[in-house]
């Protein structure tokens, strides 16, 4: 039997240090992205040779690929801090004016899911983005007045999983607009290697591989997996995270050879077992599986169209033949339907 070799044991640090240390910190620790990451190094070193503040950036992408971390990297290569907050939480102009007003020149403020910013915030927002002004009104009625504060220049960084959300003024007023696309099998493993480094996990290149594989091209995923099998690789093995004990674990937690879950599986089934294969609606879809719609159309339909399994229509979502197949079922003499 192929002996596995350990590629990554490091002593362990405390349990409430765990996601701050998993983000990288700087632009040499971030894996993938490798175009993004080297437009944002030149926008970084040019910011830092002319003394000014980076251009405002906007990310957009699905959940888990990076975006906060990629912000923090961001003030950590411009010797910065990083202010963040998100959109549903700046629910009034006063939340977003405290914040702002508070910056120290060249600061990073970031917020995330920008596309549920509110459209009295958001108008606010416009004259801090583009002369770092503030309009301050005060009093009501046909006393008011208004008020110009003068800001400190500081970069503001959007992260968005819903970028046609974002209305055109605001996305406008970007300077720097990047997609974060899904990670392949050779940087998710090199992901998982990097985390069980720092974890403390002793794992085996095809350890890492079993977990890299099923991580549906996700960061995050991938570094959920590889805690929940560290779990299991100490309370039911030696504590080393081999394949057979990857593939026990993911097994144990119903993630299969893809990647998927419970719920994304039983998306499928019910697009063809349910409804023949489609068209279903996003809502009747999601009160099947007994997820919110919002939930089924940002965190699992994103994977699944990539992956070839759900076609999106008109009419609502349809099964794949690659849908039927990964089901073990024989797709229908459909001429709809082709393997994507």
């Amino acid at each position: 039997m192929r002996e596995e070799r350990v590629v990554a044991q490091e002593p362990a640090r405390g349990e409430n240090e765990l996601e701050t240390s998993l983000r990288p910190q700087v632009l040499g620790e971030f894996i993938g992205q490798p175009l993004l990451q080297e437009r944002l190094r030149i926008s970084i070193e040019a910011a830092a040779k002319m003394g000014s503040p980076m251009g405002h950036v906007l990310f957009s992408g699905p959940p888990g690929l990076g975006k906060t971390s990629m912000a923090g990297v961001i003030a950590n290569e411009l010797g910065v801090r990083m202010r963040r907050t998100s959109g549903p939480a700046l629910d009034r102009p006063g939340d977003l004016a405290s914040i702002l007003s508070g910056l120290e020149k060249g600061e990073v403020f970031f917020v995330d899911e920008l596309h549920r910013l509110s459209r009295m915030v958001e108008e606010v927002l416009y004259p801090a983005m583009e002369d770092y002004q503030l309009d301050i009104v005060v009093g009501k009625g046909v006393g008011a007045t208004t008020y110009r504060l003068n800001l400190e220049p500081f970069t503001l960084v959007g992260a968005t999983t819903r970028l046609g959300m974002i209305s055109s003024p605001l996305r406008d007023r970007f300077q720097i607009i990047e997609r974060f696309d899904y990670y392949t099998s050779e940087e998710l493993l090199e992901i998982v290697i990097r985390s069980a480094g720092i974890l403390g996990v002793g794992i085996t290149a095809t350890g890492a591989e079993t977990i890299a594989t099923r991580s549906r091209g996700t960061a995050r995923v991938a570094n959920r997996l590889l805690a929940r099998v560290r779990d299991y690789a100490i309370a039911r093995a030696d504590g080393k995270v081999t394949a057979r004990v990857a593939n026990q674990a993911l097994s144990l937690l119903e993630v299969d050879e893809l990647g998927l879950d419970k719920v994304d599986r039983a998306i499928l089934e019910s697009v063809v077992r349910k409804f023949g294969g489609g068209p279903v609606g996003l809502s009747t879809l999601a009160i099947v599986v007994g997820e919110e719609p919002e939930t089924v159309e940002e965190a699992y339909e994103p994977f699944l169209l990539q992956a070839g399994l759900l076609q999106r229509t008109p009419r609502g979502r349809m099964a794949t033949e690659g849908t039927y197949l990964h089901l073990g079922l024989a797709p229908p003499a459909d001429p709809q339907l082709r393997l994507v």
